[in-house]
């Protein structure tokens, strides 16, 4: 509970700092929802003129999209800088937050926190209609609510361990944005639409090598589709959470290889 209570206090010191620019904070929120919007768009236009995708209507296909999406904004908000580990990394910089008397991944996730309104208010609106036009359909019902905010929060914790683990690579080969490049923004970008699009040998590292398939695609068979059973979305948190241990202990592995710049 106190290292909590110090999160909090570490995080509202870092939005006090990042709201002194209050402009760049509100241009960065509005360019940031713009991008993805035009990107969302694009999709709907296709499918609009195709109807389906794989068998994957528009509102399906928007769930997937919208779902990530939160779940990125999620992670991206309350642990950012892990993302960002290469300039620390690069400057020396991680032997300031090493220092510091509380452990060294609640300092860097303290480090620029990022509110990414804009991700959330698209996120939430694109998810809202989805929902709303399934649900008159009848092809989901109310449980479809309770069900995907617990995929949300699973998702950010698969993104998180995903994340934390491609930055741990960067304590030993220290230029490490090239991989988090493949890690996390192409393969999160891949399962925006359905696995189905992909080759039989690229399911199965979105699945096992980089799980980002287990993040929104495999709950989403439940929660839409009401495939495999109710045993789907405890088993796919179980996996969040073992999945989060091991990266843990791989972190603190890092932490242990990692030889200071000297500065």
């Amino acid at each position: 509970m106190n290292m909590i209570r110090m999160y909090g206090l570490l995080i509202r010191a870092s939005i006090r700092s990042r709201m002194q620019y209050k402009w760049n904070f509100w241009f960065s929120t509005v360019l940031a929802a713009l991008i993805n919007a035009m990107e969302f768009l694009l999709i709907s236009l296709i499918l609009w003129k195709f109807g389906s995708l794989k068998g994957w209507s528009i509102y399906e296909i928007g769930y997937l999209y919208a779902t990530i999406l939160l779940s990125k904004a999620f992670y991206r908000s309350l642990a950012n800088d892990v993302h960002h580990i290469e300039k620390y990394l690069i400057s020396g910089d991680l032997d300031q937050l090493l220092i510091r008397p509380i452990p060294l991944l609640l300092a860097l996730m303290s480090q620029n926190f990022r509110v990414m309104a804009g991700e959330y208010v698209q996120s939430c609106v694109i998810l809202t209609i989805c929902m709303q036009k399934m649900m008159q359909t009848g092809q989901i019902g109310w449980w479809a609510i309770p069900q995907t905010l617990a995929l949300v929060l699973i998702g950010s914790v698969i993104l998180f361990a995903i994340g934390l683990g491609t930055a741990t690579v960067g304590f030993w080969i220290t230029r490490v944005s090239d991989l988090q490049n493949v890690t996390e923004d192409a393969a999160r970008t891949a399962v925006q639409y359905p696995m189905e699009l992909y080759p039989m040998w690229l399911r199965g590292i979105l699945l096992t090598v980089i799980p980002m398939g287990v993040a929104n695609y495999v709950p989403a068979l439940y929660v839409l589709r009401h495939d495999f059973g109710h045993w789907l979305l405890p088993a796919t948190l179980a996996f969040a959470v073992l999945f989060l241990g091991i990266m843990l202990r791989f972190w603190k592995l890092g932490i242990s290889r990692y030889q200071s710049t000297g500065s």
